[in-house]
């Protein structure tokens, strides 16, 4: 426990004044942000923010979990390595797509095929390492053939299904960061929350993992995960460090974390889930992400289905992500980022509740 303590402690500390230097190394480099012509005449402003913040998040969350893991006497486990393979590699994937925007000056970025193919890329390389090496002495691997909601149903899927699975998730949930990371400090909040339930959710595996020698483990309430207590440093990491970030990023931005840090968050949280074995229920906890989601792909399908038979495309919304559509009936963009915090918050303590029930039944 104390290397959790130690990890969040040390990255809100990196976070808080590195995010300082990088928003001055940024502007004096020019790396500032294109703004999206279709969205809020509002957000205009911000055209020339600087961007790529996220670097901050990442290598800060990282070297906190490193050097909390070294020096309360520990090495990085194998779960560990591979989260640090998604967040980073998503991340690396996220810098040069807004490299690409700053040197450009165009939202667009990386071309849609390009990110989808980095992003399949690395969840197939976690997914194969994930669930066929480093089983530990009990033969528990990272990742496991089964869905999950808090604990693994018991039915070992094929291979191929589970690694679509694992692709799904990392795609999905990478593509849903990047899509709620829209106003200021929005996903920064929500990812402080969400890394938070997950320390929560893995330090409790951690005290009822299965094999354990404490007296209060009971067989039937155990659980089968790897690492659950080095997850939890890591968690408490990453939920620090957009703490420290938050300081920054909160309205009006001074920088804004990009899709470097908008896909490793999404990366992570696939990771997270993925290896603590509640792939559904993250779901429930990262709620406010599916929403963001779901408002995008109910907006594009009512349009071409309203076209194709109407010949005039409708929309749903006047604007999607969500979090836009409420700026366009008038929200300003602080009551938008508090009340979806309230939402994201919400979603968190629900999820956090289903666990502990069902660990109770």
């Amino acid at each position: 426990m104390r290397g959790v303590a130690l990890s969040g402690a040390i990255a809100l500390t990196l976070t808080l004044f590195g995010t300082r230097a990088a928003v001055a190394w940024f502007r004096k480099h020019g790396f500032g942000q294109p703004i999206r012509v279709d969205g809020p005449t509002t957000h205009l402003v911000k055209r020339g923010t600087p961007t790529m913040g996220g670097v901050v998040i990442v290598l800060g969350s990282t070297a906190a979990y490193l050097v909390a893991t070294f020096a309360t006497g520990h090495t990085p486990s194998a779960s560990a390595w591979l989260l640090m393979l998604l967040f980073v590699g998503c991340a690396v994937l996220g810098f040069l797509d807004d490299f690409i925007k700053v040197y450009q000056q165009d939202n667009r970025g990386l071309p849609g095929k390009a990110k989808m193919l980095g992003q399949t890329a690395i969840a197939l390389v976690f997914g194969v390492l994930a669930t066929q090496f480093f089983a530990d002495e009990r033969g528990v691997r990272p990742a496991s053939q089964s869905l999950s909601i808090t604990q693994d149903w018991g039915v070992k899927l094929p291979l191929v299904v589970v690694l679509l699975l694992i692709w799904f998730i990392v795609t999905a949930t990478s593509n849903a960061a990047n899509l709620t990371d829209g106003v200021d400090g929005l996903l920064t909040g929500i990812g402080a929350m969400i890394f938070g339930a997950y320390l929560l959710i893995n330090v409790w595996q951690s005290n009822q993992l299965c094999g354990s020698a404490r007296p209060n483990v009971v067989a039937e309430q155990c659980y089968q995960v790897r690492d659950p207590l080095d997850l939890a440093v890591y968690a408490a990491a990453i939920s620090g460090a957009c703490v420290g970030f938050l300081w920054w990023n909160a309205k009006p931005a001074q920088i804004i974390m990009g899709d470097v840090g908008s896909l490793a968050i999404g990366g992570a949280l696939a990771g997270f889930a993925i290896m603590s074995r509640t792939e559904v229920l993250m779901a429930v906890i990262a709620g406010v992400l599916v929403l963001e989601t779901m408002s995008v792909m109910l907006q594009v399908t009512w349009f071409k289905l309203t076209r194709r038979f109407t010949g005039t495309g409708r929309r749903i919304f006047r604007i999607t992500p969500i979090h836009h559509h409420f700026e366009h009936l008038g929200w300003s963009e602080v009551n938008v980022v508090i009340r979806f915090w309230v939402i994201a918050g919400v979603f968190v303590l629900t999820g956090l509740s289903i666990f502990y029930i069902a660990w109770l039944a």
